[in-house]
């Protein structure tokens, strides 16, 4: 999570509305929700308790930390590094392909390689998220068809049936 949105972190938990927090449930899932919520959780059995709070991603049997496509919403608000893709390329994005230069529109300055980045739509809509293949300078000289942003998630897993995975 600190790959995408940094020191946003804090912004995360500490919000005006209402305190918020992260909370590790079944399944190895990481969720994030309020206090308030999650006091009145406690009321529940754990064996009845399906879920609470958003799940933004959960721990591999390896014990790496795998973010889902629930945790955009939250990540396209505090992300630190952006990209936005052609109209021609959203589709392919949004398919499961990485991001080519011949897609790329923008690129947030000084997007430092490996780096966390959100992608969106010519008009700011958040698509998905990924790793950047490439820093901003690198992608000047790169040619059409490399790599820029490497698929990790989009929105169009609602579509082609992973629903075990995020929920």
């Amino acid at each position: 999570l600190a790959e995408y949105i940094g020191r946003s972190i804090e912004k995360m938990i500490n919000r005006s509305d209402e305190r918020h927090c992260f909370r590790l449930a079944a399944k190895n899932r990481v969720y994030y929700v309020s206090e308030s919520v999650m006091k009145a959780s406690n009321s529940v059995a754990r064996d009845n308790l399906l879920s609470f709070g958003t799940c933004l991603g959960k721990f591999t049997k390896s014990g790496k930390f795998r973010l889902h496509i629930t945790a955009l919403d939250y990540l396209s608000q505090y992300a630190q590094y952006k990209v936005w893709v052609k109209p021609s390329a959203e589709m392919s994005f949004l398919y499961g392909n990485n991001v080519l230069k011949s897609g790329l529109a923008r690129i947030t300055e000084s997007t430092p390689q490996y780096a966390g980045i959100v992608v969106y739509s010519m008009s700011d809509i958040p698509l998905g998220f990924g790793v950047a293949s490439q820093g901003t300078d690198a992608c000047k000289d790169l040619e059409p068809m490399g790599n820029v942003v490497l698929h990790q998630a989009d929105i169009g897993e609602y579509l082609r049936g992973m629903e075990d995975d995020i929920f």
